[in-house]
């Protein structure tokens, strides 16, 4: 089955749809300029903002299910934005719908959490500012009708993340993972950038519903576009997708964007900028289908993620860190699913979306417990917790079992969905990714074992305590996502149903099949993952100050030397090339320019000596012009 065509649409609530955007949107703009006025209120309106933004998406939502599925595909026209080449449009339909519910319903929880969180920061009002912007700007980018306003959500996204991880600039070391962000990103970004020229070039229009699976296919078969130039708009398409999900080789702004506030690790891991990449692709999923070496490095690079974040993970002291290690893999199986073509989309967005229920528990839950032990984040000062903080305890170990895959749980049914897919497809990236969840069940567990058991290992000024119901009420209703929302997605292809208008319906719909080779491998794996890190860090005693650890260890801390091999590749040349510059410049350039400037004024300065002010030699010098006139008319007129 095909994607359904779009239907323009004006009225009712989808007609309003462009709310979710404007809503958080202003209320970005009332708190950044009113400034101080806004601040013993401003955390309320951005609540509400955001708030109001999830209850338009679920009329939406509501307003899409009401509907025949070959009409599930809106499109609502704004204003005309750049004649000729895009208008700037919204498309409500399940793909776009599913995403705003993510984003606006966890945002929400997250902005709620935030209430608590930011109490004692004086900028707190500047804080919901950023977070209701971010929140807009990824609305934009999943509900645009257009890659050039998926564009501007895009680049927005990227703003706000900058804007947040730098939130605390008075630190050196979060102003500098801003900028790490920020740079990186830009080399996803002019990816993408090249690829929508390309497809203007080639296509004549950037609007997905004119880039549809019959168009680009039909262009390879009349010879109007070659398979390279498809091939090439898919990767660079998934360069893009790589630099804002955090995949190889463009992932390693991901751990260093720690420094921000703990909400703000919440948002872009859970609801919005790390899953953009993988909107993207399967959104763009006309040319990947008709891209098989582009679609085949989508779920390498997938593999090769889900591998490294789970690596890092097992070595990361640092409670957040360790979280963002779990993201860089999560996001690699999304991405695996999303490369596998129209049976594997449904798994992507259905992982997706659990993972942003139990990683914004965890994430939460990890800012829970740097509340109550004075911000510390070295999970070898923990210890003992969950006696303390039942709640939090609680809600985080859900969400752990949730990400490892535990029977019944969300992950247990998104994650393997997305491992037997790929089995069918390849056998070494099913296994691979079989192999990555033996590895997750033993980091994750470690980060349990270390943060809620053993013995109590605070510092004497620490006391820990739970925190406020309002930021435990959103744990809460996090984990309840985490329990439900994978089997609901799930079983009878409930989501790949639903999907099915925008991304379109395998031949074939695959079932669940909890027994079989791979899902029994993957149990097997996980548990034997978790009792290791039992044995290592549960029942054995937990140095307070980490051991030097194999070679291994090290490799894994310092994040698989990914800066070491950045600045080997591409920053020491890059100082090289612009010292090399400066000297041409400086030498060259500059050395012509005020040589010449040198020797107009020197000789400027010999002339001016001419200029003594006395008469007699002026008188002397019309004497001597004189009689070389004279001198000069003799000898022609004897010539």
């Amino acid at each position: 089955m095909e994607p359904a065509e779009i239907i323009q649409h004006s009225g009712g609530v989808i007609g309003a749809s462009w709310l979710m955007i404007a809503l958080p949107l202003l209320g970005a703009a009332v708190l950044l300029l009113g400034g101080r006025r806004t601040d013993r209120w401003g955390h309320l309106l951005g609540v509400a903002m955001s708030l109001g933004s999830f209850v338009v998406a679920v009329a939406a939502f509501v307003e899409i299910l009401g509907l025949p599925e070959a009409q599930r595909r809106q499109g609502v026209a704004l204003y005309q934005f750049i004649p000729g080449i895009a208008d700037m449009g919204l498309l409500i339909d399940p793909l776009s719908i599913s995403f705003a519910l993510l984003i606006t319903g966890v945002g929400s929880l997250i902005h709620i959490y935030s209430i608590g969180y930011m109490s004692h920061d004086h900028d707190r009002r500047r804080f919901f500012a950023y977070l209701n912007l971010f929140v807009a700007a990824m609305l934009l980018l999943v509900l645009a009708d257009n890659y050039v306003a998926l564009f501007i959500g895009w680049e927005g996204v990227g703003l706000a993340s900058y804007l947040l991880i730098g939130f605390w600039q008075f630190k050196p070391s979060a102003a500098a993972a801003a900028k790490k962000a920020f740079i990186v990103n830009r080399v996803g970004d002019f990816g993408l950038l090249i690829a929508i020229f390309t497809m203007f070039t080639m296509f004549g229009t950037v609007a997905f519903g004119d880039l549809s699976n019959q168009t680009v296919s039909g262009a390879i078969q009349s010879g109007d576009v070659s398979q390279g130039t498809i091939t090439a708009i898919g990767l660079l398409l998934l360069l893009g997708a790589c630099g804002k999900s955090a995949q190889l080789p463009l992932q390693s702004w991901l751990l260093d964007a720690m420094e921000g506030p703990t909400p703000v690790s919440a948002l872009i891991h859970a609801a919005t900028m790390v899953t953009a990449g993988v909107y993207l692709v399967v959104r763009s999923g006309a040319f990947f289908e008709a891209a098989p070496t582009a679609q085949l490095v989508v779920t390498i690079v997938g593999v090769a993620t889900l591998l490294a974040g789970a690596i890092i993970g097992c070595a990361k002291d640092d409670i957040k860190k360790g979280l963002a290690g779990s993201t860089m893999s999560q996001i690699g199986y999304m991405m695996l699913g999303a490369g596998l073509g129209p049976v594997g989309y449904a798994f992507a967005i259905a992982h997706l979306i659990g993972h942003g229920f139990f990683k914004a528990n965890m994430f939460l839950g990890a800012g829970s417990v740097m509340h109550a032990m004075n911000d510390e984040v070295d999970m070898r000062k923990y210890g003992g917790l969950f006696s303390v903080m039942k709640v939090t305890a609680a809600t985080f170990i859900i969400g752990y079992l949730a990400i490892i895959g535990f029977p019944l749980l969300s992950g247990y049914f998104t994650k393997d969905g997305i491992i037997e897919t790929a089995m069918h497809h390849n056998q070494i990236l099913g296994w691979l990714a079989v192999v990555g969840a033996g590895i997750t069940g033993f980091y994750m567990s470690r980060m349990v074992f270390m943060t809620f058991f053993g013995k109590k290992r605070w510092a004497e000024e620490a006391h820990p305590h739970e925190s406020p119901s309002v930021m435990t009420v959103p744990l809460i209703l996090l984990s309840i996502g985490s329990i439900v929302l994978g089997a609901f997605m799930i079983l009878d292809n409930r989501l790949m149903r639903f999907l099915a208008p925008a991304v379109g319906l395998p031949e074939q719909l695959p079932g669940f099949h909890p027994f079989s080779v791979p899902g029994l491998t993957t149990l097997a794996l996980v548990a034997a993952g978790v009792a290791l890190a039992w044995f290592r860090y549960g029942a054995a005693e937990v140095p307070r100050i980490a051991p030097r650890g194999s070679f291994l260890t090290t490799f894994a801390r310092r994040d698989l030397y990914g800066d070491a091999l950045n600045e080997a590749l591409f920053m020491r040349p890059g100082q090289w090339l612009t010292r090399i510059a400066v000297f041409f410049d400086n030498r060259g350039i500059d050395g012509l320019v005020n040589g010449l400037a040198a020797g107009i004024g020197g000789t400027s300065g010999r002339l001016r000596r001419i200029q003594t002010g006395y008469v007699r030699s002026y008188a002397l010098s019309i004497l001597f012009g004189a009689a070389v006139v004279v001198g000069a008319l003799l000898y022609v007129g004897n010539m």
